[in-house]
């Protein structure tokens, strides 16, 4: 059985004042997918947020490969192995496609993924190498996205809402290459508002309701009416 590489215990997150988590527990093991799914404003975002050191939690919350990191610097987390496809992609929209890319190899940790093999898993990335990053389709920045986040060679992927926005023929083109990228161990946290993709693409699935955690448990075991309950609280 893989062993445990991501957890949280009683996460708490705020904004100021305001409390958006309220004691999240969490775990992710080396090559599992697991993804997250709820309403709007159910926390999906702040806790990959507070995850990746973008909002200031407690240390002992957050536990990776075992240690405590919870509060840890953004470039921190990323040097220990977890990279974040943020939403709306947040490309540099100076550089080109091949810069962005470069951009997230900037920790150094060694590992399999490479500009040429992200050019095998998303060919058009290839042909658009030299063009500016924003000026391509919805779906390609998505495609630079995530292999800016494989450059950094992570055992942890955080994909924050890929889908959103995009055509259905573009999803599943995203989505079909999500074996190769876990084919080697890496483990894959899915924040999705589509329940039947989230359900489809993982192994395990939490809801978040209002910041806490409303249903855990193997994705396949659940049925809609379950989900929609844990989802809307009904």
């Amino acid at each position: 059985m893989n062993t445990t590489f991501l957890q949280t215990a009683g996460l708490k997150a705020h904004y100021g004042d305001a409390q958006a988590l309220y004691g999240i527990d969490f775990q992710i093991a080396e090559g599992e997918t697991v993804a997250i799914i709820g309403a709007n404003g159910a926390g999906k975002s702040t806790f990959l947020k507070s995850v990746t050191g973008l909002v200031r939690v407690a240390p002992d919350s957050v536990r990776i490969g075992g240690e405590p990191c919870g509060g840890s610097a953004p470039g921190d987390i990323v040097r220990r192995g977890v990279a974040l496809v943020p939403e709306g992609r947040r490309l540099f929209p100076s550089l080109t496609v091949e810069e962005n890319l470069q951009m997230g190899g900037y920790a150094r940790r060694p590992g399999p993924w490479s500009i040429p093999r992200l050019f095998k898993l998303f060919p058009i990335l290839e042909e658009k190498r030299k063009v500016p990053a924003t000026s391509l389709s919805g779906g390609q920045q998505q495609m630079v996205a995530i292999g800016r986040a494989l450059m950094s060679n992570p055992r942890l992927l955080l994909c924050d809402e890929i889908s959103l926005g995009l055509a259905p023929i573009v999803i599943k083109e995203i989505y079909d290459a999500l074996p190769a990228i876990t084919a080697e161990g890496m483990g894959v946290v899915i924040v999705e508002q589509d329940v039947m993709v989230a359900q489809r693409v993982s192994q395990r699935l939490y809801c978040f309701q209002e910041g806490r955690v409303s249903l855990e448990g193997a994705s396949d075991d659940f049925t809609r009416e379950e989900i929609s309950q844990a989802y809307f609280g009904i």
